[in-house]
């Protein structure tokens, strides 16, 4: 239950909507009688029933029901209820548990339902909206037969009247026992009611819970109905038929249990790092003592042995002996033992792992994804939702054969965020350094009517990935490089490529950084990123001294005016012979707009001559040879 006030949706609610939900399945609901006659040799029964948890996927005891504060705006176009990360909740294992989300809605549906065998593992279930409930603020629709509805798909039901609303009649639910019907029905009917499919008979089943009646109308699942979800149920699902979710817990005494493992993050930037986990007392006994241990890619594991005193089914968050690491990437392993000194009871639970990498700071980039390594050496990608995110693809390049993309163009969840990650950069004794990257992105048509846009941002950490700054944004037409949005997965031809560059000279001498491309994902199309090179400019010392360089002196053709900083008072530069004769001039007006300026000095004679540069309040001279 995830609401503002989740206490609102009382655990008698909960049995209610069970109730309904088993009794609809097994064909033992009261309102059955509201059958048409035509109807009834079709009214199937379903062995199928549910029931709420008794234990965790970790074994601990639970009512079945979580209640979870949020603000977060949910609807079936961005599935944000199923998600912790994202205001929701996250998934119990889809292959033990069926699991409901219970929100509001905000766009206007009452539910919605993932079908067998499709979609993202950690998404399956089916999301209700609150006031579907029975005795729910849905006028007409709050009787529960919102999740009974859902049920259907879950279990591979098409809509009664199949997969769209045409009229043709040539359309199917693929269910040989349900009268043919052109559309979705609605509001509250009764008697025989037929449409363009079904003219006579018994007309069309708006009873049936695959309609979209009211709820007081909706009675029955047919015979052939209830054969297909029970063999979606064996062909898709058979891992929820060995689920031990509705066995009692019996409570072991000594159970220590790691929750997360919490430092290092994903990415580190010292050899050194300590970790922090979560530990919980889920026994019966208050945990006084435990042996913790770590371990890296398998090696000597490093004890930490914790006292204290953490009662039965509480948290802690403890912080373990520091470990050292070598440059590459790495799994650490943390598992506990020997709770207060006699053997763990539940063992299920006493081990976690988390990856994470560690490569000295670079001062050099220069990547166009050529290499079969992805990512490559010292970069990684940060996917919260392990869904679509940044991958190596050879479909389009900037240059070469590769690049980095993200599908936006199927990514379902809007607003998710993926980061594709630089390696950790220190630049010291420079004087400006430039990030370079060559950007295409394309708009959908489609997304685009809804206002909807891709964003794609490049992102700094000064503390190891902890907090960003924003350095770089854009979306819609300041990011796309296709004029016309497409329709289709978009693939950029040679011309549809943007070079763009990022000033980090704030960040010369100031410690490592992280810099990553973080893509908004906002329902548009692919974005692409190659060649990402790093340009560092150190100024002559000389021309940083005196402020500007005439070079080289002596000269046989060209010659190089530099100025530093740029020469915002620069009026003009001449160029004299040893006679006083004016050669050549450069006029600036209302100040230098670069600085650099030469003068081509191949046809002349050898010998000296004289660079005379004009200021607004001052005037330099400087002699070079002509050879």
């Amino acid at each position: 239950v995830v609401l503002r006030n989740p206490a609102s949706v009382t655990d008698a609610a909960i049995l209610a909507q069970l109730d309904t939900l088993n009794k609809s399945m097994a064909g033992a609901n009261g309102d059955s009688v509201k059958i048409p006659a035509g109807f009834k040799p079709l009214f199937g029964r379903s062995g199928i029933q549910f029931c709420l948890a008794q234990r965790t996927p970790t074994g601990q005891n639970t009512s079945g029901i979580e209640r979870i504060s949020s603000t977060a705006n949910f609807s079936n176009q961005n599935d944000f209820v199923k998600r912790a990360s994202t205001g929701g909740a996250d998934i119990w294992d889809q292959s033990r548990y069926f699991n409901v989300w219970v929100c509001e809605l905000d766009n206007g549906i009452l539910g919605y339902a993932t079908f067998p065998n499709d979609g993202v593992p950690l998404e399956q279930g089916v999301v209700i909206d609150v006031r579907s409930l029975p005795g729910g603020s849905f006028r007409s629709y709050n009787a529960g037969k919102t999740l009974v509805h859902e049920v259907g798909h879950y279990f591979n039901l098409f809509h009664i009247w199949g997969t769209q609303d045409n009229q043709s009649c040539t359309d199917s639910d693929f269910v040989g026992d349900t009268p043919n019907q052109g559309n979705a029905t609605a509001g509250g009917l009764s008697g025989i009611r037929t449409d363009n499919c079904t003219t006579s008979g018994s007309g069309i089943m708006y009873q049936n819970y695959m309609d979209y009646t009211n709820d007081s109308c909706l009675v029955l699942f047919t015979t052939q109905q209830v054969n297909r979800m029970e063999n979606a149920l064996a062909d898709f699902r058979i891992s929820l038929l060995n689920s031990n979710g509705c066995e009692t817990v019996i409570d072991k005494n000594f159970n220590a249990q790691i929750v997360s493992i919490n430092s290092p993050l994903p990415r580190i930037c010292e050899n050194t790092f300590i970790p922090v986990i979560t530990l919980r007392n889920a026994g019966a006994q208050t945990l006084t003592s435990l042996v913790i241990s770590a371990s890296i890619d398998g090696g000597t594991p490093v004890v930490f042995n914790w006292t204290g005193s953490l009662a039965r089914l509480t948290n802690i968050n403890v912080t373990l002996t520091k470990l050292t690491t070598t440059t590459g990437r790495h799994t650490l392993t943390v598992y506990v033992s020997n709770p207060n000194n006699t053997a763990d009871e539940f063992t299920a639970n006493d081990t976690l792992r988390k990856n994470f990498q560690y490569f000295n700071p670079v001062d050099e980039v220069s990547e166009g994804f050529e290499g079969l390594l992805y990512p490559p050496a010292g970069w990684d990608v940060v996917n919260t939702d392990n869904e679509f995110t940044w991958e190596r693809v050879t479909s389009a390049a900037r240059s070469g054969i590769a690049s980095a993309s993200v599908n936006n163009f199927d990514y379902v969840r809007k607003g998710e965020l993926d980061d594709l990650r630089l390696p950790t950069l220190e630049l010291r004794n420079l004087d400006s350094a430039f990030l370079s990257f060559s950007v295409a992105a394309s708009g959908n048509a489609s997304a685009a009517q809804l206002g909807n846009q891709d964003t794609l941002e490049v992102i700094i950490s000064t503390d190891c990935g902890a907090t960003f700054t924003v350095l770089y944004q854009k979306w819609g037409d300041q990011l796309n490089t296709r004029s016309i949005t497409a329709s289709s997965p978009f693939t950029p031809v040679a011309t549809e490529w943007r070079v763009d560059s990022l000033d980090l000279s704030d960040y010369i001498n100031a410690g490592p950084f992280i810099i990553a491309f973080r893509s908004r994902n906002g329902y548009q199309n692919a974005i692409y990123i190659d060649d990402v090179n790093l340009r560092k400019v150190i100024v002559n010392p000389i021309l940083k001294e005196q402020g500007i360089l005439i070079t080289p002196n002596p000269a046989r053709n060209e010659v190089a005016v530099r100025f530093y900083p740029q020469p915002v008072t620069l009026q003009g530069i001449q160029l004299f012979n040893s006679k006083g004769q004016k050669l050549a001039e450069r006029r600036v007006s209302n100040g230098a707009t670069n600085n650099f300026y030469s003068f081509n000095m191949s046809g002349y004679a050898p010998g000296t001559y004289i660079v005379r540069v004009v200021f607004s309040d001052t005037v330099i001279t400087r002699k070079i040879i002509k050879l």
